[in-house]
């Protein structure tokens, strides 16, 4: 028993000196915690998650991150958005220096209506109140569904946000997708790229998006970022050859992605 247990010790010294223990380790300390948060609406009551950074405290403002998931996570278990695209991200950061605020859209529902929009933006609000968050430094990521959903919210909030982060999303619903009841007498504008493009303005925008992207066609990004070139927007863009609709594994893997968008804070308006 004494020489298994002298083995044991000694395999785990061989490990820690090559730092494989160590990298063992250090993914567990690393998995983000998420708190769960609710919010009432016209009655109604619906959750969503929230991460805040390990050392968090209030003796100084924080920047806040509000993430919009896809189709498939739609639901009420309020679990489903932080096991696709940002959630499993976060594991993977040393230390998380901002709040993550994660709601989930119900079933059958789409984060451009209204409500949704409604719903997001007050999951954000109340993370900034609760967390002492800086207005300057609120920032707006999705994916697919919610990339879509993150166009139409910036439209409808210009100046709101100091940066964006738009994966596989687009502006013209791809085909197939119904309309929901909420958005079906809403008149479509002559140039809907152009419209979105001049809301977000000088806002930073980082655009990813597939190549072989199935679902959403690939020309739904590169239009918006030639909309937004046109406005003498800021942007950037970055396409994966060859992949297909999951580009957001690789876009908030990317190494300089959470040092980019937490880089960017609004100008003070005078």
């Amino acid at each position: 028993m004494l020489g298994c247990t002298a083995m044991i010790i000694r395999l785990m010294l061989m490990l820690a000196g090559t730092g494989l223990l160590a990298f063992g380790l250090q993914s567990v300390t690393r998995a983000a915690t998420f708190e769960e948060r609710q919010t009432r609406m016209a009655g109604i009551t619906y959750k969503y998650k929230i991460v805040k950074p390990e050392n968090w405290s209030r003796r100084k403002k924080w920047p806040v991150v509000l993430f919009l998931h896809g189709a498939g996570e739609r639901g009420n278990d309020n679990l489903a958005q932080t096991r696709v695209g940002l959630g499993p991200a976060l594991g993977n950061q040393p230390s998380r220096s901002a709040v993550f605020v994660m709601p989930q859209c119900p079933l059958d529902r789409w984060w451009s209506e209204p409500e949704m929009q409604n719903l997001a933006l007050r999951a954000l609000n109340e993370a900034v109140t609760e967390f002492k968050g800086d207005s300057s430094r609120l920032y707006l990521t999705g994916l697919s569904m919610g990339g879509y959903g993150t166009w139409v919210i910036v439209k409808n909030n210009p100046k709101k946000f100091a940066a964006l982060a738009v994966i596989c999303g687009g502006v013209k619903r791809p085909a197939g997708v119904p309309v929901p009841a909420s958005m079906r007498n809403q008149p479509e504008p002559p140039d809907p790229y152009g419209s979105v493009a001049e809301k977000v303005g000088s806002t930073p925008v980082w655009v990813f998006h597939g190549g072989a992207d199935p679902v959403v066609p690939v020309r739904e990004s590169k239009r918006m970022v030639e909309a937004i070139k046109a406005v003498k927007g800021d942007v950037k863009y970055t396409e994966y050859d060859g992949v297909g609709h999951n580009s957001w594994d690789m876009a908030y893997g990317e190494a300089d992605f959470f040092t980019w968008l937490l880089s960017k804070r609004l100008k003070k308006q005078h």
